[in-house]
C-alpha cells in the first residue's frame, strides 16, 4: 500500500509527520512525503522518498512580513486571516498542484489538520481515502479554549466551545478563496464553512501528543484518537561539538533558550535581554539560534551558542527549558522532565503555555510582547529551584517517555487503512 504524506508549515509540524512516515515504512508501507523544498534535507536523511513542494517556508518566515506576524498575528485572529493570505498567496496554488502530484500514485493521503481542504480536494479528486494528523488540538470542546484563541483563560464551557468554532473559522478564512481555486483546477465543486467542518470532524485524526497532557475531551468524537507524541530520534547519526561537550562537563546543566523562527524583528535586542537574564539569575545557558536568528555580538564564557541540536539529545542534560511553546519544542521539554518556561509569541503557543502552567510543569508563561530580563530571570530562578515543579515535571516525564504514540497511530491506520499488503498480516 502507498501512503502519501502532506504536510507544511514550521520544523514542529513536519518533524511528526516524518516521525511516522519513518514508522509506516518500517511496517511496509510504501511512504511519500510532500512537504516545503527547504526540508528536503531533513526528510532524505530519515530514508523517505521526498516529494518538494514549491515555496520555502523559512524564507517567507524571515520576510518582514513573516516577522510582523510572529510579532502580532496571534493577537487577533481576524488580523491573522489577511496576514496569512498576504504570506502564503504567492506560493499556495503551486504547493498545492505539488501536492496533487505527489498523491497521484498513492492509494491513500494523510496530511496536516489544518490543510484539510486541500487534503480533502486530493481525496475527492483521486477518489482515494485520507486521514488527518495535527500536534496540536484542532476540534472544538468545552474543556478548554482553542489554541490560538486571544483568551486562554478557561471562562466556561460556552466560551470554551464557541472560541473553537471561532478558531476553525478564521482557518477557513485562511485558505477558502485558494481552496475553491484548487479545487476548480481539479474539476471539483466548492466547499464551504460547514463542509470544511463535517472534513475534520469526520475524518479519522491522529492526535500526536499526550493523553497525559491533554485527555480525550468528552465531547470530541471517536474519530479523534490521542495517540501519545510521534518521536523522531536522531542521536545516532547527531554528535555534539568538543566544544559542546566540554561546556556542559564544564559546571551544572545550563538552561536552554531558544525560540525557533520565532526571534521577531529584533533578534539582536531579543538575544541581549537573554544574556542579560541568564546574567541576573546566576545560571549558565545554552542559547540556540534556530531560523530566527538569534545572534549576540559576544557572550560570557558561562553561555554557549548553538545553531542547532537535536532536542531529545539536548534537553535532558538541561536544568529547565525556555522556548516559544510550539507543539513540538514542548514535547521535547516534557519529556525530558524538567520544567519549562514558554515565551508565547503566536498561534498555538499561548496554548501551551497556558497548559503547563495548569498542570504545575512550569512559571507562568510570558508573553513575547512583556518580554524583559527581570522576568525571565525570575521564572528562570524558579523553573531550577522549586522542588514541587521539579517532581512534577519528572514523574510527567516519566509516564511521557512510557508511551507508544507511533505503535498507537500504526493499529489506528491499518484499522482504516488496511495492512500494507491486503490479504497478509505482519
Amino acid at each position: 500500500m502507498k501512503i502519501a504524506l502532506f504536510a507544511a508549515g514550521s520544523r514542529g509540524d513536519i518533524q511528526p509527520c516524518a516521525a511516522l512516515g519513518k514508522a509506516l515504512q518500517q511496517s511496509g508501507y510504501h511512504v511519500s512525503f510532500a512537504a516545503p523544498e527547504d526540508f528536503a534535507g531533513f526528510i532524505q536523511q530519515h530514508d523517505l522518498d521526498f516529494y518538494p513542494l514549491r515555496g520555502d517556508v523559512q524564507q517567507i518566515m524571515a520576510s518582514d512580513t513573516g516577522r510582523k506576524f510572529m510579532e502580532t498575528g496571534g493577537a487577533n485572529p481576524l488580523k491573522s486571516i489577511r496576514a496569512v493570505r498576504k504570506m502564503i498567496g504567492p506560493v499556495v496554488m503551486e504547493m498545492a498542484a505539488d501536492a496533487y502530484a505527489a498523491c497521484r500514485h498513492a492509494d491513500a493521503i494523510i496530511c496536516l489538520g489544518v490543510f484539510s481542504a486541500f487534503g480533502k480536494a486530493i481525496s475527492d479528486a483521486l477518489q482515494i481515502p485520507m486521514m488527518h494528523i495535527e500536534p496540536t488540538p484542532l476540534l472544538p470542546t468545552r474543556a478548554f479554549p482553542a489554541p490560538s484563541w486571544p483568551i486562554q483563560k478557561d471562562l466556561g464551557g460556552v466560551h470554551n466551545y464557541v472560541s473553537g468554532r471561532a478558531m476553525l473559522q478564521v482557518i477557513w478564512l485562511w485558505y477558502r478563496p485558494f481552496v475553491n481555486e484548487f479545487r476548480q483546477s481539479l474539476g471539483l465543486p466548492e466547499v464551504t464553512a460547514a463542509g470544511f467542518y463535517r472534513t475534520l470532524t469526520s475524518t479519522p485524526m491522529l492526535s500526536a501528543y499526550s493523553p497525559r497532557i491533554i485527555p480525550h475531551p468528552a465531547d470530541w468524537p471517536d474519530t479523534v484518537h490521542i495517540t501519545g507524541n510521534f518521536w523522531l530520534d536522531a542521536t545516532a547519526v547527531w554528535q555534539p561539538s568538543p566544544e559542546l561537550t566540554a561546556f556542559l562537563e564544564a559546571g551544572d546543566p545550563p538552561v536552554y533558550i531558544g525560540f525557533g523562527s520565532m526571534a521577531g524583528r529584533n533578534p539582536e535586542q531579543l538575544a541581549a535581554l537573554i544574556l542579560e537574564a541568564l546574567q541576573k539569575s546566576g545560571q549558565r545557558g545554552v542559547m540556540v539560534t534556530g531560523w530566527g536568528g538569534l545572534q549576540a555580538e559576544q557572550t560570557p564564557d558561562n553561555v554557549f551558542v548553538l545553531d542547532a541540536a537535536p532536542h531529545n539529545w539536548l534537553f535532558p542534560r538541561m536544568a529547565a527549558v525556555v522556548h516559544h511553546g510550539g507543539a513540538g519544542t514542548t514535547a521535547e521539554g516534557l519529556r525530558a522532565g524538567i520544567p519549562t518556561i514558554i515565551v508565547p509569541f503566536v498561534l498555538d503557543q499561548p496554548f501551551w503555555g497556558a497548559r503547563i502552567k495548569a498542570l504545575g510543569l512550569g512559571p507562568d508563561p510570558i508573553p513575547h510582547k512583556a518580554l524583559t530580563a527581570d522576568r525571565l530571570a525570575e521564572a528562570i530562578g524558579t523553573a531550577v529551584s522549586d522542588s514541587t515543579m521539579k517532581q512534577r515535571a519528572n514523574s510527567y516525564g516519566a509516564a511521557i517517555r512510557a508511551e507508544d504514540g507511533l505503535g498507537n497511530a500504526l493499529k489506528i491506520i491499518q484499522q482504516h487503512l488496511g495492512e500494507p499488503n491486503p490479504g497478509t498480516s505482519k
